[in-house]
C-alpha cells in the first residue's frame, strides 16, 4: 500500500463516484478503478458497494477512511516540517556559553530575540569552560558557543570576535582601594587574588596575568574557582581581590565593590565559535542576529 492508493481511495469515498473522483485527481477513470480494486485485493476486503449510479462505502471502507485521512494529514505535516527545517524555521539549535556570558546584555538579548523570531525551533543552552565548549562544537555535540579567547588548535572551527569589554577590579567592600575612582593594577601587587584556573579559559587568564606583569608584579593567586559568580562570592568573603569582566557588575553581591582599572587595563574578548563547514539555515540565522546585536 502506498500513499497514492490512500489518496485515490479518499477521493472516491468523498465523491462517491469513480468518474467524478478521477476528474478531481486529473486522471482517467479506468486506471483509478484498477487501483482501487488492487487496494481491495491487497487488503482482502471490499471497500465500496458498487451501485448503478456511483459507490457507497462498506463498513470496512468507513473504517479505512478515518485512518487514511489521518495518515495523509500526517504525511503532509511531515513534508511541511521537513521544508520548514530546511528553511531554518524548525529544528534544533544547541548553544553553549561560558558561565560569565549571561551577565553581558548581548547574550540574553540574542537568545530572547531569536526565540521570539523562531518560536518553532527548539533551542538548548549549556554552560561550560571555553576549551570544553570548543571541543563540543568540533565534535558536533553543539552548534555554536559564546567563548572567551580560544588558544590552541582551531582547525575546523570558525572563531568570530563579537566585542572586547573592559575588565574591572572586584574588591571586598571594606577594602581601602574602594575609595579610589580608578584602581591602578600596581596597587594590587600585595593583594591575594581569587581567579579561575587557566584550564577554564587560558586566553583570558593569560591576558590578566600579562597585564599584571606589565604593571610590574606577578599576582599571588590564593584561591581558584571555575565559576565567576563563585569568584565574586569569595571576594565578598574577604579572601582576596579579583579582576573580572565589566559585565559582572550586574551581579549585585553584598560585600563587593567594583572599580574600573586605570589604563592600560586588560579587556575580556567575547567571541562565537562554530564549525567551519557550511552552517545550517538555523545556525546562519542565529549568527546573523548575533552579529547584528554585537554591532549595535
Amino acid at each position: 500500500m502506498e500513499l497514492r492508493h490512500l489518496r485515490y481511495f479518499v477521493a472516491v469515498a468523498e465523491a462517491e463516484h469513480f468518474t467524478r473522483a478521477a476528474e478531481a485527481l486529473g486522471m482517467a477513470q479506468p486506471p483509478l478503478s484498477q487501483q482501487i480494486r488492487a487496494l481491495e485485493t491487497e487488503l482482502g476486503v471490499d471497500l465500496f458497494h458498487r451501485l448503478p449510479r456511483g459507490v457507497r462505502l462498506t463498513d470496512a471502507g468507513h473504517s479505512l477512511l478515518e485512518d487514511a485521512r489521518r495518515l495523509l494529514q500526517e504525511a503532509e505535516r511531515a513534508v511541511e516540517r521537513t521544508r520548514r527545517v530546511a528553511r531554518g524555521e524548525r529544528g534544533r539549535l544547541r548553544v553553549g556559553m561560558i558561565n560569565s556570558a549571561p551577565f553581558h546584555p548581548l547574550i540574553p538579548g540574542v537568545i530572547r530575540e531569536f526565540r521570539r523570531l523562531n518560536p518553532q525551533l527548539a533551542l538548548t543552552l549549556d554552560e561550560g569552560p571555553t576549551p570544553d565548549l570548543a571541543a563540543a562544537v568540533r565534535e558536533e555535540r553543539m552548534d555554536i558557543a559564546f567563548v572567551r579567547p580560544l588558544l590552541g588548535d582551531t582547525r575546523g572551527l570558525t572563531v568570530e570576535t563579537l566585542l572586547d569589554e573592559p575588565m574591572v577590579v572586584a574588591l571586598p567592600a571594606a577594602h581601602p582601594l574602594t575609595k579610589r575612582v580608578r584602581v591602578p593594577l600596581l596597587a594590587l601587587s600585595i593583594e591575594p587574588f581569587v581567579l579561575f584556573p587557566r584550564t577554564v579559559g587560558a586566553g583570558l587568564y593569560d591576558a590578566i596575568i600579562r597585564s599584571c606583569l606589565e604593571a610590574g608584579f606577578s599576582p599571588r593567586v590564593v584561591q581558584e574557582t571555575s565559576q565567576v559568580t563563585s569568584i565574586v562570592n569569595l571576594v565578598a568573603a574577604g579572601l582576596g581581590v579579583s579582576i573580572v569582566p565589566g559585565s559582572m557588575q550586574q551581579v549585585h553581591t553584598d560585600g563587593v565593590v567594583y572599580r574600573p582599572i586605570r589604563a592600560p587595563a586588560p579587556s575580556a574578548r567575547l567571541s562565537v565559535v562554530y564549525r567551519a563547514a557550511t552552517p545550517t539555515p538555523q545556525l546562519e540565522r542565529f549568527i546573523d542576529l548575533t552579529r547584528e546585536r554585537a554591532r549595535a
